[in-house]
């Protein structure tokens, strides 16, 4: 038990960090005058009094994080956060006369923080500014990882975060450092977000949106979370322009920001050209459009101009798990909804904001499976897979291996489970792969249409389980099931 308690104290200061998050509801609430801003000051007071009783009675037991204690930190933060951000989101939400009991609260505070995008709530156009805000701004937050934001800051307070960066970052980055110290690694991965919200909000208040709007789909866009203010979602502006700027920002968001950052410090675009995992990107995304806009004017559902706009906007939202929607995609023929879901889980870089299977994964997967069948010719032939100019090792072929059968396992298991519970197989399988993949809307009763709000409390706990899962790719949180990590 001692031995985690520099992990405890760790968490500690991250609920003191937090607490600062409630300011921005707390200030749209003063300049509302929505009645609301005693909630969010006392939820402001509470996390940072919290937090900083845990920091500060654990301040004896410091020390640099081993990688089972950051496993712990991130799977406890992950679990902790949408706790703390869910109670004044019950309490506000009762305030105005709109019941949210614990269950859904918690569902609707991890999908903000997992860049989910799925949601509980109806008439959304109704509820005050500030509860929409703070849905919003949490998939900001949790777009970049809080956790990368608090690797960044810790070392003020004398306070290392290696291995919590190393156990919350997906892909290539845990092992290769942009910078020589984790820290400035993190402030520049940070640095780049910052910006590209910047641009996001500057473009959408540009084109005519209402800045309130432009703020909160600005959350909602580069984090690649799909949180909409509106029930219609992107609808709701029935804007060529608008969309146009949010599909530049999702295929932007869909990229490495780590890439982002060594092309901005060499001042050259070149390092995104040559990057395969980022052209990958960009061709599934775009071919996805493609096809779905393809499909769309064959089967005669749009005339072309309609059939370009909806098919790509729709494919790059759902295929970067954004999960907006610019119409209710289940009207289409079924090819199209059932297509963009499965590109969901493959159509994002590793060291971007959304979740999934991750490209670079399945780079390697293709590469591997041509190899074997080159060795079924040539049993012989010496073929490295590599990645550009990279040989991939092979631990880290079976790392991606090891993944996929706990992707898929996980898929299943939670699939039937829901099934099992009640639900149709469409629905439920649908609900599990959006939730794994971060994405929001599925198919069946919780399409674009609909809303996460028809399940049941046992329903939306499981799809709660399966964002935090997909957050931190899984083996992670199932890595503490395991009764070997925890011999010292």
């Amino acid at each position: 038990m001692y031995d985690l308690l520099p992990a405890l104290r760790l968490l500690g200061a991250l609920t003191t960090m937090f607490s600062f998050a409630f300011l921005l509801p707390a200030v749209v609430s003063w300049v509302q005058g929505d009645g609301l801003l005693g909630f969010w000051l006392a939820a402001a007071g509470a996390s940072f009094g919290g937090g900083a009783w845990m920091w500060a009675g654990l301040n004896g037991y410091r020390g640099e994080l081993r990688a089972r204690h950051g496993v712990i930190l991130v799977s406890a933060t992950w679990l902790l956060l949408p706790l703390i951000a869910c109670v004044p989101l019950m309490a506000v939400c009762h305030a105005v006369g709109r019941e949210l009991d614990f269950s859904y609260a918690y569902f609707e505070a991890v999908s903000g923080l997992t860049t989910s995008g799925a949601t509980v709530l109806t008439a959304l156009d109704s509820l005050p500014l500030s509860i929409n805000v703070w849905r919003t701004f949490l998939q900001w937050i949790g777009g970049m990882g809080i956790l990368v934001l608090a690797v960044a800051v810790l070392p003020m307070f004398g306070m290392g975060g290696s291995q919590m960066f190393r156990a919350e970052v997906a892909g290539p980055i845990k092992d290769n450092r942009l910078t020589p110290r984790i820290a400035q690694t993190a402030k520049g991965l940070w640095g780049i977000y910052v910006g590209l919200s910047a641009a996001c909000f500057l473009a959408y208040w540009a084109a005519g949106m209402p800045l309130m709007d432009a703020l909160m789909h600005m959350f909602a866009t580069v984090s690649l979370g799909g949180l909409s203010s509106h029930d219609a979602s992107f609808a709701y502006f029935d804007s060529p322009l608008m969309e146009g700027i949010a599909m530049v920002f999702m295929l932007v968001g869909s990229g490495s920001f780590a890439l982002y950052f060594i092309a901005l410090r060499k001042r050259s675009l070149r390092v995104c050209l040559r990057d395969i995992e980022w052209r990958a990107t960009l061709l599934a995304l775009l071919g996805g459009g493609l096809i779905v806009s393809l499909v769309l004017m064959v089967q005669g559902h749009y005339d072309w101009p309609q059939a370009l706009r909806h098919g790509f906007f729709n494919a790059i939202s759902i295929g970067s798990t954004t999960g907006f929607a610019s119409t209710n995609f289940l009207a289409w023929p079924a090819f199209a909804p059932l297509f963009m879901l499965l590109l969901s889980g493959v159509a994002t870089s590793a060291g971007s904001a959304g979740c999934g299977i991750k490209m670079v994964r399945v780079l390697i997967l293709l590469k591997q499976a041509r190899r074997e069948m080159t060795r079924l010719a040539h049993p012989r032939a010496v073929q490295p897979v590599t990645l550009g100019a990279t040989v991939v090792e092979h631990r880290d072929i079976f790392a991606v291996l090891a993944f996929m059968l706990v992707y898929g396992g996980t898929v299943i298991v939670l699939g039937m489970v829901m099934v099992l519970s009640g639900l149709d197989p469409v629905t439920a399988f649908s609900a599990v792969i959006a939730s794994v993949n971060c994405m929001g809307p599925g198919l069946g009763e919780v399409g674009p249409a609909a809303h996460f709000g028809v399940l049941s409390h046992f329903q939306v706990w499981v799809c709660s389980i399966a964002m935090v899962l997909g957050r931190l790719e899984m083996l992670s949180l199932i890595a503490l099931l395991a009764p070997s990590f925890w011999r010292h």
